[in-house]
Order: structure tokens, then C-alpha cells, then sequence
């Protein structure tokens, strides 16, 4: 079969020529226009050489260029490999290299890191050197780009995040990228051409696919190029915002700001949060204060977006069946959700075990890594490295990853659980927990916390009044900040490292 995820702004073009399309600060572009500059570019990567199988490195922060080299890279069937801004030149020269970029495209400001990179191409958007991103796209009367292309045609190079070890391209194919832009209007919020949708996350990540969506919709969408509440809290009342997406930090950095308490947020339909865990009590706090418009995604970057998904309607907190606000909701529409032991075997209802998941979204497998393929695809199944467990109703709950649940004393101790209690001390803001050897217990239970004026003695004495001995964390280290990659995810690998020695 034949698809080209390029191909909706094509066709969206058509239908909603004059809409505004993207607005970023005082300048908004229309779908027509949009389409106009996208086919330009497009034919501008073409004269550089650039074709189908190409891959194109973007180093942005979010702006207007992103969507536009996006389309412009799927409509000639080459595939993008998006950098969150907040990488080193280091890290982005390891993408490069690894994917065998035929072109990078970045911003003036990464200027120096790009002048080392072995690339064929670099397209420079808002400077001097290099290829002119404003000449490719400038150009006036480019005929329509987009060409039919077999499904399986990778379309995105989603790089994991490399908590375990070096990342790992996951590549996802035009069929891919269509079915979780469907998926998206289908399961989260039915983005219509009267949305106002805002991107104020790294367009890189989790917000390209909300774009990508939202675009292929009609939508006006709003860009940020960084995350400041109290111009989130602006836009929505301003521009009459209906949707965004968020991770869980986001959400706790709105929730401590004053500009929240004044905000007019009343055009807001839906707020898609992932990314993360987002723990009870900020999730309580969250639909108390924002309103029941929340919507909680759990994915991986190996089936972006698309895995579970729990309603605005079960975000209530006074439900008799309340529990269900600490799960991720139930499998989303079209795809397969199961839990094995470690012996591949199935669990009874309620058992813990690996969650596999299988359908339209996930990946083909890894760039480059045909064996980390094979473990990871194995039997039709991707196998998510997370630890769930399925309830009867089919809600799933995500525990740890496997390789971050700690078995202390024999006993299986899920550092998610422990966590959640941390978290309801009033003076702890940030909370993990991971396990370090022990020579009596194999492994202690171990927790770095960020707080204000907290102590470690009063954080271990509330943990024993809320978990069993067992579960409660044998040393609490205090922190100023976690240690965290560029997506915001906490490195635990960097904390067992830095404990591992000092074990009892």
C-alpha cells in the first residue's frame, strides 16, 4: 500500500486555504501559505541531492521552521530525526553519525556545534553560513511536492532518551505516523479546524505529534518557543486555546504559578499529559485547579504516543471507583495490550509482569540494531521494558521499569509505590527511588529527594507510618536538583552509579 503523512497538509490546504495555520508571536502563516513554503523546501532538499531514505537531522528550538522541514522531509519520503534543543553538540553529533544524516537543519544559535559535524548539508535557519533555510523555502510557485511512497517508508527517527545506555533510533513509518495522528483525533480530543491547539513543549517530541495531528486537522496552532506558565496562562485566555499537551513537569511548574490563580482557563477542552509519571497528589491537585479536561497518554518513543490512554471523564476524584486515577487508562483503539512473567508466560488479572504491546503504532525497529530489534520485537509484540499489571476491567498499571524495581530481602519493592508517598510530604517537590547492593538484603531501598528544608530522618520516619518496613526507603539523600537527560526524565542509572559503592 501507498502513504504519504506529508500528503495531509496537502490535502488540508485545499479545504482551509486562508485559516491561519501556525501563529507564533505577532506572525501567523495560512495553510495555504504553510503548504506553499513546505513544497518549496521540499524542492529545495531536492536540489541539494536529497531523496527518499535520506535522513534529515533538525536542531531547533520550536518555531515555525519545524513543522514546515517536517512536512517538507515526509512529502519526498525522507525522514526526520528531531534533537531536543537542550543537547550537546556532543550528543547531537552521536545522532548524526549514528543515522548517517544527508543534512542537518538548526538554528543560528547552535552555529558552533554545527561547524564541527561531518554532515553533507547544513541548512542554517536565521544566520549566514551554510545553505540559507529562508532561500530553499522562499521560493515562489514550487508545484505540489508530495509523492506516493510504500507505507513501511520510515518517516521519523525517534531516538529514545538513553537512561539505559546510549539511544536508539526507533523508526516509524509514514503508516505509523498516520494512524497516530487518526489515533489521536479518534482516542484523546477530536481536533476540528475551530481548535486552537498550543505547542509549549519540545516540538521534538510528544508536541510534534500533537502538531503533526493537529495540522493534518485544520487547526490554528499556537507555538512557544519555551515553556513559561505564566504565558501559557496568557495565550489560553488571549487566543481562547482549547488544547495542548504537557509532561508532568510542566503541569507542576503551572501548578506553582501565581499566574494560575487569576487564569481565565475556561476555553480549554483537553490537556494531554505524558511523558512521565505524574504522581496522585499532583494529579489531584491538577484536575482540582486546572478542571476535568485532563487526558493521560503512556507510550513509549517505540509506539509514540499510543499505547493507553485515561478520559477526561475518569479524571474525577470523588468516583467510587476512584483508583483507576492511578492507572494509564485502558488500551487505545486498534492496538493490544498484555502482561507476561518473566518466563513469557501470561499473568493471572491483577499479576505483575512485563507490558507487551502490539499494533498500528509501533515501530518497525531500531535503526541500525538488528538484534536490539529482535529482543525488543520479539513474536509480533513490542516488549516495553515496563513493569504492569491489568486490572479486570482492563485498565493498566504501570509500575516501574523492569530494570528499576528493587528486590530487597527476596521481596519485590516497586519504586513508583515508594515514590508516591514521598511525594505527599509537604516539603518534598521531587521525589526517585532505586535500589543500591546490599550485602544483607541484595539491594536497599534507596531515595534522592528535592525538597525545602526537609530532613532525611523526617522523610524516612513518614515513609514507615505509610509503607510497610520493607517498602520504606533505608537512606533518603537530599538534593537540590535530580539529575535528568533533555527530555526531563530522571537518570536513575546516574544515582545507582553514585551510591553503588557507599552500600552498607
Amino acid at each position: 500500500m501507498k502513504a504519504n503523512v506529508g500528503g495531509l497538509l496537502t490535502e488540508v490546504a485545499r479545504q482551509h486555504a486562508d485559516r491561519v495555520a501556525i501563529r507564533y508571536d505577532d506572525r501567523t502563516v495560512t495553510y495555504r501559505e504553510l503548504n506553499a513554503r513546505v513544497n518549496a523546501l521540499a524542492a529545495g532538499l531536492t536540489g541539494l541531492g536529497l531523496g527518499t531514505g535520506d535522513r534529515v537531522v533538525i536542531w531547533l528550538n520550536n518555531c515555525p521552521e519545524f513543522p514546515e522541514i517536517m512536512f517538507a522531509c515526509w512529502k519526498l519520503g525522507v525522514a526526520v530525526v528531531p534533537m531536543n534543543a537542550r543537547l550537546t553538540p556532543q550528543e547531537v553529533a552521536f545522532h548524526v553519525a549514528d543515522c548517517a544524516a544527508a543534512a542537518i537543519v538548526h538554528g543560528e544559535r547552535f552555529q558552533a556545534g554545527v561547524a564541527e559535524l561531518d554532515v553533507p548539508h547544513k541548512i542554517n535557519v536565521g544566520g549566514r553560513a551554510g545553505v540559507s533555510y529562508s532561500d530553499l523555502a522562499g521560493r515562489d510557485g514550487v508545484a505540489e511536492q508530495a509523492r506516493e511512497l510504500p507505507e513501511d517508508t520510515p518517516a521519523w527517527l525517534f531516538y529514545t532518551s538513553g537512561t539505559t545506555g546510549q539511544p536508539k533510533g526507533a523508526v516509524l513509518t509514514h503508516r505509523n505516523l498516520i494512524f497516530v495522528a487518526v489515533s489521536w483525533c479518534a482516542d484523546l480530543y477530536s481536533i476540528q479546524p475551530t481548535d486552537v491547539v498550543l505547542h509549549c513543549a519540545p516540538l521534538s517530541h510528544g508536541a510534534g505529534f500533537h502538531a503533526m495531528a493537529a495540522l493534518a486537522r485544520g487547526a490554528e496552532n499556537v507555538i512557544h518557543n519555551r515553556y513559561d506558565p505564566a504565558r501559557l496562562c496568557a495565550d489560553v485566555a488571549r487566543l481562547r486555546v482549547t488544547t495542548t499537551w504537557l509532561v508532568p513537569t510542566q503541569i507542576r511548574l503551572l501548578l506553582d504559578s501565581p499566574a494560575l490563580d487569576t487564569a481565565d482557563l475556561s476555553g480549554l477542552r483537553c490537556v494531554v499529559y505524558g511523558g512521565s509519571p505524574m504522581y496522585r497528589q499532583d494529579l489531584a491537585e491538577a484536575v482540582d485547579r486546572i478542571g476535568p479536561v485532563l487526558c493521560q497518554i503512556y507510550a513509549q518513543g517505540e509506539s509514540p504516543m499510543t499505547v493507553s490512554y485515561l478520559r477526561p471523564a475518569e479524571h474525577v476524584l470523588d468516583r467510587p471507583d476512584a483508583d483507576v486515577l492511578g492507572s494509564a487508562g485502558v488500551a487505545r483503539t486498534g492496538m493490544e495490550v498484555r502482561i507476561l512473567d518473566q518466563e513469557r508466560g501470561p499473568v493471572t488479572v491483577g499479576g505483575v509482569g512485563e507490558i507487551l504491546v502490539r499494533g498500528p503504532a509501533v515501530m518497525s525497529g531500531y535503526w541500525g540494531r538488528p538484534q536490539a530489534s529482535a529482543e525488543t520485537l520479539r513474536d509480533g509484540w513490542l516488549h516495553t521494558g515496563d513493569l504492569g499489571r491489568l486490572d479486570e476491567r482492563g485498565y493498566l498499571y504501570v509500575l516501574d521499569r523492569a530494570k528499576d524495581f528493587i528486590i530487597t530481602g527476596g521481596t519485590n519493592v516497586y519504586a513508583r509505590e515508594v515514590e508516591d508517598v514521598l511525594l505527599r510530604h509537604p516539603l518534598v517537590r521531587e521525589a526517585a527511588v532505586f535500589g543500591v547492593p546490599h550485602r544483607l538484603w541484595g539491594e536497599m531501598v534507596t531515595a534522592a529527594v528535592v525538597g525545602d528544608g526537609v530532613e532525611a530522618d523526617e522523610v524516612m520516619a513518614f515513609c514507615r507510618q505509610h509503607l510497610a518496613g520493607f517498602k520504606a526507603p533505608k537512606q533518603v539523600h537530599l538534593y537540590p536538583e535530580l539529575p535528568k537527560n533533555a527530555y526531563g526524565k530522571v537518570l536513575k542509572r546516574t544515582l545507582r552509579e553514585e551510591f553503588a559503592g557507599r552500600a552498607p
